[in-house]
């Protein structure tokens, strides 16, 4: 009975990740998930090329492509601006290159404690 309990979990849990549809090359993963206006505590990103800051552009890229049936390829974090909370809130303008060598933009909206060594991607939409 408890076998067979395990299997029912295990054949639900395929069935749902296997369901579940993934995003299209150049559609937006997430949505926007607070309103952000610099009366809300948002600071501009004052040295854009910090190698922290392209960092998480790059990591933001490498997480929007786990999710999409297509690759988008990092070419630089253009602007972006901070927030300051228990960890820190991030919105970054990304320059990515698509997968038959067209460029784009997209707004990554990402989440990381630095000293926890946590990080989570809010959201990726294509700026047009």
């Amino acid at each position: 009975m408890r076998t067979t309990s395990i299997l029912l979990v295990v054949v639900a849990t395929v069935m749902y990740a296997t369901s579940a549809s993934a995003t299209r090359c150049g559609d937006s993963m997430g949505h926007q998930l607070w309103h952000t206006t610099v009366e809300d505590g948002w600071e501009p990103i004052v040295n854009i090329n910090d190698d922290h800051i392209q960092e998480l552009g790059d990591w933001a890229v490498l997480e929007f492509n786990k999710h999409v049936n297509c690759t988008v390829k990092f070419n630089k974090v253009l602007s972006g601006r901070q927030k300051h909370v228990s960890g820190m809130n991030y919105e970054l303008i990304i320059d990515v290159t698509h997968f038959g060598g067209e460029d784009g933009n997209y707004k990554a909206e990402l989440y990381e404690q630095e000293l926890m060594k946590k990080r989570q991607l809010l959201s990726f939409t294509k700026v047009k």
